[in-house]
């Protein structure tokens, strides 16, 4: 599949963006030039409410390179990307934002390691985290280490997101996976094949905002672990039988010491405190048991993860029925 005429499909997800696209386009002009009649930039639109679709729409008059995939409301950044890689068809797949923190020259770097290596993923690892705030940094690295931990076969490497080129060997593989809560990251780990990483720094954000917030991260995060580790679940499990057990110690004492002693009426305190224990504990297993019997409940209803209401531009759509969304226009200037 690899191969100096193979075909790159660069994906870009944008929500509210229309003041990065037309830089996004310009830069990839500029910087991919050589590669530029093998590329095509495929931007998915997730909802957006200003002007971003009018842009891309504009741009697209001149410059037949660029493709849109409009979904039909806002399903979040992994809905987008596993719509793209459903429906469009490549030898090669580059995931970058479009804000251009995921720096161009890197593709450059992608595309070099996968034609001359012939390896089926390169990723891009980030070495410079300074241009975070302490509390992100913190949250990252504590992301990282504890999904490690808990996912047992399936390893993330730290400071490595969605940034990155994936073969269309791997894209047949996520494909083929049903499951509606899709936590791209794992997914991209999960198949397991041949990667190599590419360091680099990580520019600011010179034009947009970022969409992502601290309750969104956090969310995220919980449902990259859930969806890739039940010891959440085992660990009460475990702990509820040691604290059964403690229980059972702690009645045996109180027995024998009212045999030997008498009825003693104090020790509210302490009887308190052990009722409001089991009971927080309690309360805690349950909001665990909880979230993993929602995503069970979002998995059993099989709604699609996505709903793409327009293709325009020459994107190959692809009609297997592995796709986890649905497909309602096909504009005529497809491929």
């Amino acid at each position: 599949m690899n191969g100096q005429c193979s075909t790159i499909a660069l994906i870009v997800p944008v929500f509210n963006e229309e003041e990065t696209v037309s830089l996004f386009v310009s830069e990839t002009e500029r910087i991919l030039a050589d590669y530029l009649p093998q590329i095509k930039v495929v931007f998915v639109d997730d909802g957006s409410r200003d002007q971003t679709v009018a842009k891309i729409l504009e741009i697209q008059q001149d410059k037949p390179f660029v493709s849109l995939l409009r979904l039909s409301r806002n399903f979040g950044k992994e809905a987008a990307v596993s719509a793209a890689l459903d429906v469009v068809e490549a030898n090669a797949y580059v995931i970058a934002d479009v804000d251009l923190q995921d720096p161009l020259e890197v593709v450059v770097q992608f595309i070099e390691i996968w034609q001359t290596q012939k390896v089926d993923t390169v990723c891009g690892k980030r070495i410079d985290r300074s241009a975070d705030t302490g509390t992100k940094r913190i949250t990252a690295g504590g992301f990282y280490y504890i999904f490690n931990k808990l996912s047992g076969r399936v390893k993330i490497p730290a400071n490595v997101g969605d940034f990155r080129l994936i073969d269309r060997k791997v894209v047949e593989i996520l494909r083929s996976l049903p499951e509606r809560n899709r936590f791209m990251k794992g997914l991209f780990a999960w198949s397991a094949l041949k990667t190599v990483e590419v360091s680099y720094v990580r520019p600011e954000r010179t034009v947009g905002t970022t969409k992502w917030n601290y309750p969104k991260l956090w969310n995220f995060a919980l449902d990259g672990i859930m969806g890739f580790s039940t010891l959440p679940l085992r660990v009460w499990s475990y702990f509820g039988g040691f604290v059964a057990l403690l229980a059972f110690i702690y009645m045996l004492w109180i027995v024998a010491k009212t045999l030997i002693f008498g009825i003693d009426v104090s020790g509210y305190a302490s009887l308190m405190s052990v009722i409001l224990f089991l009971g927080g504990i309690q309360l805690v297993s349950i909001g665990i048991l909880g979230e993993y019997l929602g995503r069970v409940s979002e998995e059993v209803k099989r709604r699609p993860v996505y709903v793409i209401a327009d293709i325009v531009g020459n994107v190959a759509t692809n009609n297997s029925k592995n796709g986890c969304g649905v497909v309602l226009e096909k504009n005529q200037n497809d491929g």
